[in-house]
Protein backbone atom coordinates (compact mmCIF):
# COMPACT_ATOMS: atom_id res chain seq x y z
CA UNK A 1 0.00 0.00 0.00
CA UNK A 2 2.89 2.38 0.65
CA UNK A 3 3.95 2.06 -3.02
CA UNK A 4 0.49 3.18 -4.13
CA UNK A 5 0.62 6.11 -1.74
CA UNK A 6 4.03 7.13 -3.12
CA UNK A 7 2.62 7.13 -6.64
CA UNK A 8 -0.41 9.11 -5.55
CA UNK A 9 1.68 11.49 -3.45
CA UNK A 10 2.43 13.64 -6.48
CA UNK A 11 -0.72 12.63 -8.34
CA UNK A 12 1.39 10.24 -10.43
CA UNK A 13 3.43 13.02 -12.09
CA UNK A 14 6.80 11.30 -11.56
CA UNK A 15 5.70 7.94 -12.92
CA UNK A 16 3.88 9.52 -15.88
CA UNK A 17 6.93 11.60 -16.80
CA UNK A 18 9.20 8.57 -16.60
CA UNK A 19 6.87 6.35 -18.59
CA UNK A 20 6.42 9.07 -21.19
CA UNK A 21 10.18 9.06 -21.72
CA UNK A 22 11.06 5.39 -21.66
CA UNK A 23 7.86 3.90 -23.02
CA UNK A 24 7.80 5.86 -26.25
CA UNK A 25 8.26 3.95 -29.47
CA UNK A 26 12.07 4.17 -29.61
CA UNK A 27 13.62 4.92 -26.20
CA UNK A 28 13.85 1.38 -24.86
CA UNK A 29 15.05 0.12 -28.24
CA UNK A 30 17.86 2.68 -28.16
CA UNK A 31 18.68 1.83 -24.54
CA UNK A 32 18.75 -1.89 -25.33
CA UNK A 33 20.94 -1.28 -28.38
CA UNK A 34 23.41 0.81 -26.38
CA UNK A 35 23.48 -1.85 -23.66
CA UNK A 36 25.85 -3.81 -25.90
CA UNK A 37 28.29 -0.88 -25.89
CA UNK A 38 29.12 2.58 -27.16
CA UNK A 39 27.99 3.43 -30.70
CA UNK A 40 28.14 6.28 -33.13
CA UNK A 41 24.93 7.75 -34.52
CA UNK A 42 25.26 5.83 -37.79
CA UNK A 43 25.87 2.60 -35.92
CA UNK A 44 22.73 3.13 -33.90
CA UNK A 45 20.69 3.72 -37.06
CA UNK A 46 22.06 0.52 -38.58
CA UNK A 47 21.07 -1.48 -35.50
CA UNK A 48 17.55 -0.03 -35.25
CA UNK A 49 15.54 -0.76 -38.40
CA UNK A 50 12.77 1.70 -39.17
CA UNK A 51 13.97 4.64 -37.11
CA UNK A 52 14.35 7.89 -38.99
CA UNK A 53 17.37 10.15 -38.67
CA UNK A 54 15.18 12.83 -37.08
CA UNK A 55 13.52 10.48 -34.58
CA UNK A 56 16.84 8.98 -33.52
CA UNK A 57 18.29 12.46 -32.98
CA UNK A 58 15.25 13.64 -31.00
CA UNK A 59 15.11 10.55 -28.83
CA UNK A 60 18.84 10.61 -28.12
CA UNK A 61 18.57 14.27 -27.12
CA UNK A 62 15.71 13.49 -24.70
CA UNK A 63 17.55 10.51 -23.22
CA UNK A 64 20.68 12.63 -22.81
CA UNK A 65 18.65 15.36 -21.08
CA UNK A 66 17.26 12.79 -18.65
CA UNK A 67 20.74 11.50 -17.89
CA UNK A 68 20.20 8.09 -19.45
CA UNK A 69 22.54 8.51 -22.41
CA UNK A 70 25.99 10.08 -22.46
CA UNK A 71 27.02 11.89 -25.64
CA UNK A 72 30.74 12.31 -26.23
CA UNK A 73 31.91 14.57 -29.07
CA UNK A 74 35.50 14.28 -30.26
CA UNK A 75 37.21 17.30 -31.83
CA UNK A 76 38.35 15.52 -34.97
CA UNK A 77 37.98 16.05 -38.68
CA UNK A 78 35.44 14.84 -39.48
CA UNK A 79 33.75 15.24 -36.09
CA UNK A 80 32.97 12.03 -34.24
CA UNK A 81 30.16 11.63 -31.71
CA UNK A 82 29.54 8.51 -29.67
CA UNK A 83 26.65 7.53 -27.41
CA UNK A 84 26.67 5.22 -24.42
CA UNK A 85 24.43 4.40 -21.50
CA UNK A 86 24.89 6.20 -18.23
CA UNK A 87 25.14 4.27 -14.97
CA UNK A 88 21.57 5.34 -14.30
CA UNK A 89 20.36 3.78 -17.54
CA UNK A 90 22.16 0.53 -16.76
CA UNK A 91 20.01 0.22 -13.61
CA UNK A 92 16.94 0.38 -15.85
CA UNK A 93 17.93 -2.67 -17.95
CA UNK A 94 16.73 -5.43 -15.55
CA UNK A 95 13.38 -3.69 -15.12
CA UNK A 96 12.95 -3.22 -18.86
CA UNK A 97 13.81 -6.88 -19.44
CA UNK A 98 11.31 -7.93 -16.76
CA UNK A 99 8.60 -5.82 -18.43
CA UNK A 100 9.46 -7.26 -21.85
CA UNK A 101 9.35 -10.80 -20.43
CA UNK A 102 5.95 -10.09 -18.86
CA UNK A 103 4.66 -8.73 -22.17
CA UNK A 104 5.88 -11.77 -24.10
CA UNK A 105 4.46 -14.19 -21.54
CA UNK A 106 1.05 -12.52 -21.38
CA UNK A 107 0.68 -11.35 -24.98
CA UNK A 108 -1.51 -14.35 -25.94
CA UNK A 109 -3.82 -13.65 -22.97
CA UNK A 110 -4.09 -9.97 -23.88
CA UNK A 111 -4.73 -10.79 -27.54
CA UNK A 112 -7.51 -13.20 -26.52
CA UNK A 113 -9.12 -10.59 -24.24
CA UNK A 114 -8.96 -7.99 -27.01
CA UNK A 115 -10.60 -10.38 -29.43
CA UNK A 116 -13.36 -11.13 -26.90
CA UNK A 117 -13.89 -7.44 -26.26
CA UNK A 118 -13.97 -6.57 -29.97
CA UNK A 119 -16.45 -9.37 -30.58
CA UNK A 120 -18.78 -8.03 -27.88
CA UNK A 121 -18.45 -4.40 -29.00
CA UNK A 122 -19.03 -4.98 -32.72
Amino acid sequence: MSDVCAIRGDQGRAIRALLERIADKWALVIIATLHTGRLRFTGLRQHIPGISHRMLALTLRKLERDGLVIRTAYAEVPPRVEYELSELAVTLIPHAVALADWAIEHNPDIAARRAEYDEREH
